[in-house]
Parts: C-alpha cells; structure tokens; sequence
C-alpha cells in the first residue's frame, strides 16, 4: 500500500480505500476512497497542509476560487480532501487543537465554516459547545442536534425558537454572521410578545395565534407581558381549545413574584369574549 492508505472492505465484500496521517502523535482519518491512488493523494494533500507555512487564510482563499473550477480541473487539487477537514487540519497545526467541525481559532473568537464563503464569528466561551455540536441549516435556519433534539442556535442567546432578525433580535455592528454575544442585541426574547416605543417608552404588546392573531392587551414590561401570554393560553385551554402551544419561562421572576402577577396582570375583554363564543359553539 502506498504511504498513509489502508484497505477496507465493505458489508457486501466491495474493497475500498482508507486514508490516515498522523501528527503531533494524533492519528486522523482523512476520508474513504474508491482507489488506492486518490486515498494516497488525501494523504500528500493533508500531509503539505500540516508541515508547510502557508498561512490558512491564504489557503482559504485559493480554496474559494477553485470553486469555480471544472471537474478536471479539481482532479489533482485540494478538493481530495474536504473542506471541513482542510479548515480542521490547518486549526491542528496552528493552535494545536483538533476539532472534528470546521472551526478555526482567531484572536479573542473564534470562526466556524459553514462552507468556504460562509464565516460565522463566535465568542470563546463558545468554542467547547461547537466544538461537540455541528451546525446544520434547514430553510435558513441554523440549527444543532441537542440531546435528541434540533435546537435552533439562537436559543444560546435566550431568544425563542425561530425568532425573526430586526423583529425578535438585531445585530450591533449589522453583520449577520457575528454571532459573539456583545453583537447579538435582544428585542423580544418571549413568545407572542413585540415591543414596540410610544411616546419614548417602550411598550409590550401581546398576541396569541388561535385561527388568526388575537390581541391578549398591552403591557408596561417584558415580564408582565409574558405571564399575560401564558395566562392567555392556560385559559384557551380552559375553553377547549386543543393546541400545542408554547409557554414562556420567565426566569427573572421567584416563583412567588410570578404568581403575584399571574393573578393581577388584565386580559383582552375581546380575548375574552373570543373564548367565551367558542365554547358556546363547541357545547
């Protein structure tokens, strides 16, 4: 076998092509390959990132122009090797740190790949996190799989689940792929909850989503406006209204405090006399 190429062989008996290099007495996996020579090419590639200077932007950007080349021009190119595992391996070299997702460390941040022109910038404090957790995109969203579950990444910033940019939440300096936590600035962090600014103050409207919007009132704070949507879908469910409705966990109130203003927090007389009408026709 050449160097760094190991043969394998399938369930059904096919034979196919490992790739390995080892380095800084770590073994990495380069990928599977269907002949002997390509598995080896993977290897010279990884092998030229690992102990040449090329700095990893520059090697980035020769990446991104190569994108626009034809099948036959690839063939002998980097493209062996994928991207995710290009940004992995020139992330080992320079900082020593392995990590399987194509993230590469800065200064004070650190970027993850989403492809060769996609670059999300996150804090530090975050780099453990993406480090075990891959982003993945479903019609536009980003999300990751969190304990069984897809969880949208905005939820690390206490926004809601499919929150909507300059609605929900904005960012400071306008860059929407600078996810670092000082630009990630906080609208409407709860369900059925807008804020909005009358007479220089800002004000909280609530509105719950039954076969249409309906307004549940509007409220001095974030908190009372959110205990208001809560209430709001505790008493359709007193109505019969059988739905998967989300709650709102309010976490900067005691138990006590909630409580307090569960009891005394008003609801739409509209809202009201909706829910009134519906379990009339239901009964």
């Amino acid at each position: 076998m050449l160097p760094g190429v190991y043969q394998a062989t399938k369930k059904d008996g096919s034979v196919y092509y490992r790739s390995n290099i080892t380095y800084r007495n770590k073994h990495i996996s380069l990928g599977s390959f269907s002949t002997e020579a390509k598995a080896h090419e993977a290897y010279c590639v990884a092998n030229h990132y690992l102990c040449g200077r090329r700095l990893f932007d520059d090697v980035l950007e020769e990446y991104i122009s190569g994108e626009h080349s034809s099948a036959q021009e690839k063939k002998d190119s980097a493209y062996t090797l994928s991207f995710d595992k290009m940004v992995s391996l020139f992330n080992f070299r320079d900082h020593g740190m392995y990590v399987s997702n194509p993230i590469y460390l800065r200064n004070n941040y650190f970027s993850y790949y989403l492809s060769p022109t996609e670059e999300l910038k996150f804090d530090i404090d975050d780099l453990f996190y993406y480090s075990q957790h891959k982003i993945l995109r479903r019609q536009g969203h980003l999300f990751v799989n969190d304990y069984g579950m897809q969880v949208t990444i905005l939820t690390r910033y206490g926004l809601k689940n499919y929150a909507v940019c300059d609605r929900d939440f904005t960012f400071a300096n306008g860059d929407k792929t600078d996810l670092r936590y000082s630009n990630v600035v906080v609208i409407n962090r709860y369900y059925g909850v807008t804020s909005y600014d009358k007479k220089g103050k800002t004000r909280y409207r609530v509105k719950i989503h039954i076969n249409g919007n309906y307004t549940v009132g509007t409220y001095s704070t974030e908190e009372k406006a959110a205990i208001a949507y809560n209430k709001a879908v505790d008493l359709a469910r007193k109505a019969g209204i059988d739905r998967n409705f989300n709650e709102n966990y309010v976490d900067s109130l005691t138990p006590s405090e909630y409580a307090d203003l569960y009891l005394k927090v008003k609801i739409s007389g509209k809202y009201m006399q909706y829910l009134e009408d519906y379990k009339n026709r239901k009964g």
